[in-house]
């Protein structure tokens, strides 16, 4: 081998080794960021979780996202509590037909990135995987709050969130929220997820920010963490609104004009950037 082709392998080989110390950078900030978010959702002061309630997830890159281990406790967050998976492998779950509990199990293990790793995925795992793949969405955290799931517990909450009522739920939480049905946990409600989401875009042209489910709690899809907490945030201030205001005798809705119009104001857009952080 010639000297000018040692020098070329050798650049090429830095090169290598540059990006792939780019790429772990990468991805430690997006754990980071991950783990700060998941302990702030699991603050018991915010009344979203207890015990081992919830789960998080944050997109690496094309190939691979981070969620939350089974059984783990988002207040107690840290870089353990994840699993690294691969991502297609998770949403290709979703079209493999009737699973056992079992096939469902050994699937997520299947899909993990390391696959020594003893750590289970979340069996939410499939619907963070297909959440992740929208356009714009890097972090998903769902919860069981209190304050949502008063209002997805009740016999009218599909009618009591047909609409938005103050201008912040709708910089926060989008135009409108995507409301589904109680689901069984796992694939199931992956694949239910995936047909409400696609039904919510056919109508909107966009993603949801908020995906409420009956008797379960909420989703918050966000570009970041920030955006994830934020929405959560809004939802369960609204959620304690609506409460206060049936017991004055009703709600009193913002008009479509009115929701259009904050929706598409440039100073609300602006705003909306500025908070997703």
């Amino acid at each position: 081998m010639g000297f000018s082709s040692r020098i070329t392998l050798g650049i090429v080989a830095a090169t290598h080794f540059h990006l792939e110390v780019v790429r772990y950078m990468d991805e430690q900030a997006v754990l980071a960021d991950l783990v700060a978010m998941s302990r702030e959702l699991g603050k018991p002061e915010n009344d979203y979780v207890i015990l081992g309630e919830g789960n998080t997830s944050a997109k690496i890159d094309d190939e691979f996202f981070f969620v939350k281990a089974s059984g783990k406790y988002l207040a107690n967050a840290d870089e353990n509590t994840f699993v690294k998976v691969k991502l297609k492998e998770a949403v290709a779950i979703l079209d493999r037909g009737e699973l056992t509990d079992e096939e469902i199990k050994d699937a997520l293990f299947a899909a993990c990135a390391d696959p020594q790793t003893k750590l289970r995925p979340s069996i939410e795992t499939t619907f963070h995987s297909f959440l992740l793949t929208l356009p714009g969405v890097n972090f998903v955290g769902h919860t069981h709050a209190t304050a949502i799931l008063a209002l997805m517990c009740s016999s009218r909450a599909e009618e009591i969130i047909r609409g938005r009522i103050c201008p912040d739920e709708i910089v926060y939480c989008g135009i409108e929220p995507a409301f589904m049905d109680y689901v069984d946990p796992g694939v199931e409600l992956g694949r239910k997820i995936r047909e409400t989401v696609y039904r919510f875009m056919d109508k909107h042209g966009c993603a949801p920010k908020e995906i409420l489910i009956r008797n379960h709690g909420i989703i918050a899809i966000g570009a970041t963490a920030h955006e994830v907490e934020a929405i959560t945030a809004m939802a369960c201030k609204v959620a304690r609104i609506l409460a206060g205001a049936h017991t004055f005798g009703g709600v009193r809705y913002m008009t479509q004009i009115n929701v259009d119009r904050i929706y598409t104001r440039p100073d609300e857009a602006c705003r909306r950037e500025q908070f997703r952080g």
